[in-house]
Protein backbone atom coordinates (compact mmCIF):
# COMPACT_ATOMS: atom_id res chain seq x y z
CA UNK A 1 0.00 0.00 0.00
CA UNK A 2 1.17 3.08 -0.98
CA UNK A 3 1.49 5.89 1.68
CA UNK A 4 -0.81 9.35 1.27
CA UNK A 5 1.38 12.60 -0.09
CA UNK A 6 2.63 13.99 2.41
CA UNK A 7 0.67 17.25 4.39
CA UNK A 8 1.74 20.73 3.05
CA UNK A 9 3.38 21.03 7.15
CA UNK A 10 5.03 17.95 6.15
CA UNK A 11 7.00 18.97 3.26
CA UNK A 12 10.78 20.83 2.94
CA UNK A 13 8.60 22.85 0.57
CA UNK A 14 6.09 24.41 2.94
CA UNK A 15 9.01 24.81 4.88
CA UNK A 16 10.78 26.50 2.80
CA UNK A 17 8.03 28.87 1.90
CA UNK A 18 7.17 29.86 5.18
CA UNK A 19 11.05 30.84 5.40
CA UNK A 20 11.35 32.59 2.11
CA UNK A 21 8.62 34.83 3.49
CA UNK A 22 10.22 35.77 6.35
CA UNK A 23 13.75 36.47 4.68
CA UNK A 24 12.53 38.99 1.57
CA UNK A 25 9.47 41.00 3.56
CA UNK A 26 6.88 40.37 1.07
CA UNK A 27 5.99 43.55 -1.25
CA UNK A 28 6.18 45.91 1.38
CA UNK A 29 9.92 44.65 2.70
CA UNK A 30 10.29 45.09 -1.13
CA UNK A 31 9.57 48.90 -1.17
CA UNK A 32 10.47 49.44 1.94
CA UNK A 33 14.22 48.52 0.42
CA UNK A 34 13.63 50.05 -3.06
CA UNK A 35 12.08 53.58 -2.14
CA UNK A 36 14.88 55.62 -0.75
CA UNK A 37 17.66 54.61 -3.62
CA UNK A 38 14.46 55.52 -6.41
CA UNK A 39 13.75 58.86 -4.38
CA UNK A 40 17.16 59.75 -4.49
CA UNK A 41 18.09 59.09 -8.10
CA UNK A 42 14.47 61.03 -9.36
CA UNK A 43 15.83 64.19 -7.01
CA UNK A 44 19.28 64.05 -8.12
CA UNK A 45 18.29 63.82 -11.86
CA UNK A 46 15.72 66.20 -11.39
CA UNK A 47 17.77 69.00 -9.53
CA UNK A 48 21.16 67.77 -10.02
CA UNK A 49 21.31 68.82 -5.94
CA UNK A 50 22.91 65.84 -4.64
CA UNK A 51 22.81 67.35 -1.14
CA UNK A 52 19.20 67.54 -1.41
CA UNK A 53 19.43 63.70 -3.06
CA UNK A 54 21.02 61.92 -0.31
CA UNK A 55 18.49 63.63 2.54
CA UNK A 56 15.94 63.07 0.93
CA UNK A 57 16.74 59.23 0.63
CA UNK A 58 17.70 59.02 4.15
CA UNK A 59 14.55 61.20 5.67
CA UNK A 60 12.05 58.88 3.32
CA UNK A 61 13.78 55.41 5.40
CA UNK A 62 13.71 57.58 8.52
CA UNK A 63 10.09 58.27 8.25
CA UNK A 64 9.29 54.17 7.27
CA UNK A 65 11.65 53.03 10.36
CA UNK A 66 9.63 55.31 12.43
CA UNK A 67 5.85 54.19 11.03
CA UNK A 68 7.68 50.33 11.42
CA UNK A 69 7.82 51.52 15.17
CA UNK A 70 4.79 53.10 15.63
CA UNK A 71 3.21 49.55 14.39
CA UNK A 72 5.72 47.73 16.15
CA UNK A 73 6.22 45.43 13.11
CA UNK A 74 9.51 44.36 12.23
CA UNK A 75 12.15 47.17 11.17
CA UNK A 76 14.63 44.60 9.47
CA UNK A 77 14.42 46.00 5.92
CA UNK A 78 13.62 49.53 6.89
CA UNK A 79 17.64 49.37 8.58
CA UNK A 80 18.61 47.30 5.57
CA UNK A 81 17.52 50.24 3.32
CA UNK A 82 19.30 53.21 6.18
CA UNK A 83 22.56 50.87 6.11
CA UNK A 84 22.81 51.31 2.27
CA UNK A 85 21.82 54.91 2.14
CA UNK A 86 24.73 55.36 4.83
CA UNK A 87 27.21 53.23 2.53
CA UNK A 88 26.17 55.22 -0.11
CA UNK A 89 26.79 58.58 1.68
CA UNK A 90 29.84 57.04 2.60
CA UNK A 91 31.23 56.78 -1.03
CA UNK A 92 29.70 59.62 -1.88
CA UNK A 93 31.96 61.57 0.42
CA UNK A 94 35.34 59.25 -0.74
CA UNK A 95 34.29 60.30 -4.33
CA UNK A 96 34.57 63.93 -3.11
CA UNK A 97 37.56 63.76 -1.68
CA UNK A 98 39.43 61.99 -4.34
CA UNK A 99 38.42 65.31 -6.19
CA UNK A 100 35.09 63.35 -8.20
CA UNK A 101 32.89 65.97 -10.30
CA UNK A 102 29.17 65.92 -8.36
CA UNK A 103 27.97 63.59 -11.47
CA UNK A 104 31.01 61.02 -10.02
CA UNK A 105 29.84 61.60 -6.82
CA UNK A 106 26.07 60.19 -7.94
CA UNK A 107 27.60 57.77 -10.05
CA UNK A 108 29.73 56.48 -6.01
CA UNK A 109 26.46 56.68 -4.55
CA UNK A 110 25.80 52.96 -6.13
CA UNK A 111 29.08 51.51 -5.99
CA UNK A 112 28.33 49.64 -2.56
CA UNK A 113 25.07 48.22 -4.41
CA UNK A 114 26.71 46.88 -7.04
CA UNK A 115 29.61 45.23 -4.48
CA UNK A 116 26.91 43.82 -2.88
CA UNK A 117 25.14 41.84 -5.34
CA UNK A 118 28.49 41.01 -6.70
CA UNK A 119 29.88 39.06 -3.35
CA UNK A 120 26.22 37.69 -2.85
CA UNK A 121 26.12 36.40 -6.72
CA UNK A 122 29.37 34.75 -6.00
CA UNK A 123 28.37 33.38 -3.16
CA UNK A 124 24.97 31.73 -4.34
CA UNK A 125 27.28 30.59 -7.12
CA UNK A 126 29.78 28.46 -5.40
CA UNK A 127 27.18 27.61 -2.87
CA UNK A 128 25.35 26.03 -5.50
CA UNK A 129 28.28 24.30 -7.69
CA UNK A 130 29.69 22.83 -4.25
CA UNK A 131 26.44 21.38 -3.31
CA UNK A 132 26.03 23.76 -0.23
CA UNK A 133 23.42 26.29 -1.00
CA UNK A 134 22.23 29.08 0.42
CA UNK A 135 18.17 27.65 1.25
CA UNK A 136 19.82 24.63 2.72
CA UNK A 137 21.09 26.36 5.36
CA UNK A 138 17.56 28.53 6.13
CA UNK A 139 16.64 24.69 6.08
CA UNK A 140 18.48 23.77 8.96
CA UNK A 141 17.86 26.91 11.25
CA UNK A 142 14.45 25.92 11.40
CA UNK A 143 14.82 22.49 12.05
CA UNK A 144 18.18 22.74 14.22
CA UNK A 145 20.27 20.70 12.52
CA UNK A 146 22.43 23.19 10.46
CA UNK A 147 23.61 20.57 7.96
CA UNK A 148 21.04 17.77 8.64
CA UNK A 149 19.48 18.55 4.88
CA UNK A 150 22.68 16.91 3.34
CA UNK A 151 21.78 13.49 4.30
CA UNK A 152 18.79 13.55 1.95
CA UNK A 153 20.12 14.04 -1.97
CA UNK A 154 15.86 15.21 -2.62
CA UNK A 155 16.45 18.10 -0.23
CA UNK A 156 19.91 19.29 -1.50
CA UNK A 157 18.35 18.89 -5.32
CA UNK A 158 15.47 21.14 -4.42
CA UNK A 159 17.33 23.43 -2.06
CA UNK A 160 19.75 23.94 -4.99
CA UNK A 161 17.01 24.29 -7.67
CA UNK A 162 16.02 27.11 -5.00
CA UNK A 163 19.14 28.44 -4.57
CA UNK A 164 19.81 29.13 -8.37
CA UNK A 165 16.11 30.81 -8.94
CA UNK A 166 16.66 33.06 -5.84
CA UNK A 167 20.19 33.99 -7.11
CA UNK A 168 19.34 34.18 -11.25
CA UNK A 169 18.09 38.21 -10.49
CA UNK A 170 21.37 38.98 -8.61
CA UNK A 171 23.59 37.30 -11.07
CA UNK A 172 22.13 38.99 -14.23
CA UNK A 173 21.59 42.39 -12.39
CA UNK A 174 25.33 42.45 -11.94
CA UNK A 175 26.15 41.42 -15.15
CA UNK A 176 24.27 43.95 -16.67
CA UNK A 177 24.63 46.93 -14.38
CA UNK A 178 28.71 46.59 -13.71
CA UNK A 179 29.74 47.43 -17.42
CA UNK A 180 27.36 50.31 -17.02
CA UNK A 181 28.70 51.80 -13.93
CA UNK A 182 31.90 51.54 -15.00
CA UNK A 183 30.92 52.84 -18.60
CA UNK A 184 30.19 55.71 -16.53
CA UNK A 185 33.06 55.86 -14.36
CA UNK A 186 35.68 56.13 -16.71
CA UNK A 187 33.74 58.68 -18.94
CA UNK A 188 32.92 56.03 -21.85
CA UNK A 189 29.16 57.71 -21.19
CA UNK A 190 27.95 60.35 -19.50
CA UNK A 191 27.81 59.78 -15.60
CA UNK A 192 23.93 61.37 -16.03
CA UNK A 193 22.86 58.77 -18.74
CA UNK A 194 24.84 55.73 -16.43
CA UNK A 195 23.03 56.82 -13.61
CA UNK A 196 19.84 56.56 -15.32
CA UNK A 197 20.84 53.42 -16.98
CA UNK A 198 21.40 51.74 -13.38
CA UNK A 199 18.16 52.63 -12.00
CA UNK A 200 15.99 51.42 -15.09
CA UNK A 201 18.32 47.69 -14.61
CA UNK A 202 17.85 47.71 -10.90
CA UNK A 203 14.21 48.61 -10.72
CA UNK A 204 12.90 48.23 -14.19
CA UNK A 205 14.38 45.14 -14.88
CA UNK A 206 15.68 43.66 -11.36
CA UNK A 207 11.81 43.98 -9.85
CA UNK A 208 10.19 42.19 -12.37
CA UNK A 209 12.91 39.31 -12.35
CA UNK A 210 12.53 39.17 -8.63
CA UNK A 211 9.22 38.77 -8.91
CA UNK A 212 9.36 35.78 -12.24
CA UNK A 213 12.12 34.49 -9.69
CA UNK A 214 9.49 34.32 -6.79
CA UNK A 215 6.94 33.19 -8.97
CA UNK A 216 8.84 30.20 -10.18
CA UNK A 217 9.85 29.21 -6.73
CA UNK A 218 6.45 29.51 -5.94
CA UNK A 219 5.59 26.79 -8.87
CA UNK A 220 8.63 24.30 -7.19
CA UNK A 221 7.68 25.01 -3.95
CA UNK A 222 4.29 24.30 -4.95
CA UNK A 223 4.35 20.53 -5.54
CA UNK A 224 5.10 19.51 -2.13
CA UNK A 225 6.79 16.83 -3.16
CA UNK A 226 9.36 16.01 -0.42
CA UNK A 227 8.96 14.84 3.09
CA UNK A 228 10.63 16.97 5.80
CA UNK A 229 11.63 13.73 7.45
CA UNK A 230 12.07 10.21 5.68
CA UNK A 231 10.95 7.05 8.21
CA UNK A 232 13.26 4.65 7.00
CA UNK A 233 12.09 2.06 9.47
CA UNK A 234 8.65 1.72 7.72
CA UNK A 235 9.82 0.25 4.81
CA UNK A 236 8.63 -3.29 4.12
Amino acid sequence: MTGSPPSPAETVEALVRRQLATALGGRRGMLEAAGPTLVFTAIWLTTKDLRLALTASAGLAVGLLLLRLVQRSTTQFVFNALFGIGLGWLFVQLAARSGGSEEEQALAFFLPGLIWSTVYSLGIAVSCVTRWPLIGFMLGNVTGDPTGWRKDPQVVTLCTRLTWVLGMPGIVGVLLQGPVWLAGWSGTVSAEAAVVALSALRYGLGWPLRLSALGLMGWLLGRNHTPLAVDRTAEA
